[in-house]
């Protein structure tokens, strides 16, 4: 079998919006991604993240719908410490970005926030707290 994971999918009702987000986080996207309606930042190991806008995928899935009720996926990105977690909690929450969970100390031994995408998805962010604590 030669099939191999090379990329993670979202559909997004705002581009821009989306593409801001993300830039937050540290995905390179092209400049002048936030008016296209298909963008892709490169990740480290050669994956990628691809943002699709709704009207791109109801142009060769006209039924398409987004889901509704809660999220089932989420993007977890781990940062260098717990004082990262918190500064960028504060920093996308600052700029409207809504949140499921606050920063905390999983009982899993680490400093852990949930932040949402303009659509909603969850944004786990998470680094291992020091021993001992």
């Amino acid at each position: 079998m030669s099939a191999r994971f090379d990329a993670i999918g979202m559909v997004v009702s705002d581009m821009a919006a989306s593409v801001a987000f993300y830039r937050r986080l540290g995905f390179a996207f092209p400049e002048g991604a936030g008016t296209q309606g298909h963008v892709e930042a490169e990740l480290p190991g050669g994956l990628r993240l691809l943002l699709d806008t709704e009207e791109v995928v109801r142009s060769f899935h006209p039924e398409w719908e987004p889901p509704s009720g809660g999220g089932r996926t989420s993007l977890a990105l781990r940062c260098d410490s717990p004082a990262e977690v918190d500064a960028l909690f504060e920093e996308l929450t600052a700029a409207g970005s809504e949140f499921e969970l606050k920063p905390w100390d999983a009982v899993w031994g680490q400093r852990y926030a949930v932040v949402l995408d303009p659509d909603g998805n969850g944004v786990d962010l998470f680094a291992p707290l020091p021993a001992g604590e």
